[in-house]
């Protein structure tokens, strides 16, 4: 089997020799790699957007981790800037949006402003055809709750008070939202994304009762316009996979990528898709015995041997260990089916 094929047979649910793996902020700052190239850019921004630079990134994960998939290195708030959102990254702080809240200020997606991001799939794409390159975009909740907060929230009160409050309002930027989505990832599956994730990061900030009327409708839209004009396999990854999970059915994606709060294990045995995830990022602050035993022990628990996708339940942390890192990428790639 080819190297590059084993996690597409995995999706496929064809048999595979082991699971594949790749993590989540594969490429960040826990590698001191990745700092030396940050250091030449302003801001994480222009980081972002600085072609060369992020090719490099997006190839480290392969030339120091061995995974089985590069993900491009951007960020989930591109597209917001190009609809006439405000964004900038306050260091140690995140990012900090400025929008109005009305959607009438919003502008038409022009996928020319944000072709660095296509240019950058294309230079991976020349740079290596070993493994498959994933492109990826915040899913229409998640940046909605990003542009009407204003920045990263524990409980996202402002984005839900606004939901209740203002709710054509709210379907308006949700709308506005998905069709700019649907231009921007057929752009990545154009330049040559061989996979799509789109992160639902702040699901879990959503009561369940609401996610069925005022956000699942966009989330078919948007898969329901990829799968018609594409092949290109999507993994929907959310937050909040325990509450969330079953309240998915109809939203035509290949994979769910789902965090720790499910027992893998038995969804498995009660679903047919394919998944991926559900492994604790807080782990990796163990010891190596520690995580070895729990890798084993998890993927010994997997009722299939193929139809599942190794990574964790959300990323990577700047705090940790690259060796513990390797160490993780190591441990699952040597579990033989």
């Amino acid at each position: 089997m080819a190297r590059r094929d084993l996690l597409l047979k995995s999706i496929r649910q064809e048999k595979i020799e082991r699971y594949p793996v790749w993590l989540m902020r594969q490429a960040g700052r826990y590698m001191q790699a990745y700092r030396e190239l940050r250091e030449r850019e302003k801001d994480f921004l222009s980081f972002c957007k600085n072609v060369d630079l992020a090719i490099k990134v997006s190839l480290l994960p392969l030339e120091i981790l061995d995974v089985d998939a590069i993900i491009i290195f951007s960020d989930i708030l591109v597209p917001l800037e190009a609809i006439g959102i405000k964004v900038k990254f306050i260091e140690d702080k995140g990012p900090v949006l400025e929008w109005d809240g009305n959607p009438e200020s919003l502008k038409k997606f022009n996928a020319k402003e944000t072709e660095f991001v296509y240019e950058i799939i294309k230079g991976v794409k020349r740079e290596q055809d070993e493994v498959p390159v994933i492109g990826f975009a915040g899913a229409p909740y998640t940046l909605a709750a990003y542009a009407i907060e204003g920045h990263g929230s524990k409980n996202f009160r402002k984005a839900k008070t606004y939901m209740w409050e203002r709710e054509e309002d709210f379907g308006s930027t949700m709308e506005i939202i998905t069709e700019t989505l649907k231009v921007y990832i057929e752009n990545q599956i154009r330049a040559g994304a061989d996979i799509i994730q789109v992160f639902d990061s702040w699901l879990d900030s959503l009561p369940v009762v609401d996610f069925e009327s005022m956000v699942k409708p966009y989330l078919i839209e948007l898969f329901s316009y990829l799968k018609k004009n594409y092949d290109t396999p999507l993994i929907y990854f959310f937050r909040g996979s325990s509450s969330f999970f079953d309240k998915l059915k109809g939203i035509p994606c290949d994979v769910l990528s789902v965090d720790w709060s499910v027992d893998m294990a038995e969804i498995m045995r009660r679903t047919g898709i394919t998944l991926q995830g559900n492994f604790d990022p807080s782990l990796l602050y163990s010891k190596m015995e520690v995580i070895e035993k729990k890798v084993n022990d998890f993927l010994n628990s997997l009722p299939r041997k193929t139809g599942y996708i190794f990574n964790l339940g959300h990323g990577l942390a700047p705090d940790m260990s690259q060796e513990k890192v390797k160490f993780l990428v190591d441990t699952v790639k040597s579990f033989k089916l």
